[in-house]
């Protein structure tokens, strides 16, 4: 089953940017791995939030805002998609990625088509 993995950076960021420099260097070893899980198709590295912009389509105008849509606690940080025998297989990936060790967490969801 595919699972889509949602990385939320929570305050993980800053608290990474407070390790030494060795491990960041771990930290950047653990994502590496990830990468190289078998089953796992990354993504291209998403931006910082505040770089974001949102677009919202109203009685038929178009409405874009600058920054990430704040509807949630946590912005989003990146996402993979996961090949995994089960539930339990892909949370034993997500409990590796480093930001759900630093104050974040990692959504996962089964990849499914509704139309």
């Amino acid at each position: 089953m595919k699972y889509v993995m949602v990385i939320y950076q929570g305050d993980a960021l800053e608290r990474q940017a407070a390790l030494s420099e060795e491990e960041q260097r771990q930290v950047q070893a653990d994502y590496q791995r990830i990468n190289e899980t078998p089953g796992v198709t990354t993504m291209p590295p998403m931006g910082l939030p505040q770089n974001a912009t949102t677009v919202r389509v109203e009685g038929g105008k178009t409405l874009t805002t600058d920054g990430p849509f704040v509807g949630m606690k946590e912005a989003v940080g990146g996402l993979f998609i996961l090949e995994a025998e089960d539930l339990d297989a892909a949370i034993e990936v997500a409990a590796r990625v480093p930001a759900a060790r630093y104050g974040g967490a990692v959504e996962i969801r089964p990849s499914e088509v509704y139309w």
